[in-house]
C-alpha cells in the first residue's frame, strides 16, 4: 500500500499546482485507488468523490446509468471504463473522471476474463482508456496493481495534458 500512497502524493501535488480535480468510479480496486488520493494531506483541494460501482445495483444507484445506457456493453471492457469515466467526471463537476473495471480474483468474471484483467479509464483534457492483464489470482495483489495503474494513468495524463 505504500507504494499507492506514495503515488497519490505525486498525483496529488500536481492536481493541487493545476488547480485541477478528480473523482473516481472503481470497481474490482475496491477503494484503493480512492483511499490512496485521500490519504495525501489537503486531499479536499482536488478529490471531489467517487464510488465503488461494484454491482448493476451501484452502476444505477451511483452513476445513474440504467440498463439501457450500457445495452450491449461488458462491463470489464475499455468503453465500459471510458464511459464510467465521463460519466463520474461530469456528474461532479471534476477536471479529471477516473475508473476501474475488472476481475481482480481468485476467479475470473462471469464475462470470461481471467482474474487479473482489468480496463482503467481517464476522462478530461485528455482521455485514454487501457486494459491491464496482470496474470495473477492474487486478488489484493491485483487491487493495488489495478489501483497502482489508474494513479499512474492520472499522473501520466496530469504531465501531458
Amino acid at each position: 500500500m505504500q507504494a499507492l500512497y506514495d503515488l497519490a502524493e505525486t498525483v496529488g501535488a500536481k492536481l493541487k499546482e493545476a488547480k485541477q480535480t478528480v473523482a473516481v468510479a472503481e470497481s474490482s480496486s475496491g477503494g484503493l485507488v480512492s483511499a490512496a488520493l485521500l490519504s495525501v494531506g489537503g486531499a479536499s483541494a482536488y478529490y471531489l468523490g467517487g464510488g465503488v460501482v461494484y454491482t448493476g445495483k451501484a452502476r444505477m444507484v451511483l452513476m445513474d446509468l440504467p440498463r439501457e445506457a450500457v445495452a450491449g456493453m461488458r462491463s470489464a471492457s475499455e468503453p465500459y471504463a471510458m464511459l464510467l469515466a465521463r460519466t463520474v467526471r461530469e456528474r461532479f463537476g471534476a477536471t479529471w473522471g477516473v475508473s476501474e473495471t475488472g476481475a481482480a480474483g481468485p476467479t475470473g468474471n462471469g464475462y470470461g476474463d481471467a482474474s487479473g484483467h482489468t480496463c482503467i479509464a481517464i476522462s478530461g483534457p485528455i482521455e485514454m482508456a487501457m486494459t491491464i492483464e496482470t496474470a495473477s489470482d492474487d486478488r489484493k495483489a491485483n487491487m493495488e496493481a489495478f489501483a497502482a495503474a489508474v494513479l499512474r494513468m492520472l499522473e501520466r495524463s496530469l504531465s501531458e495534458g
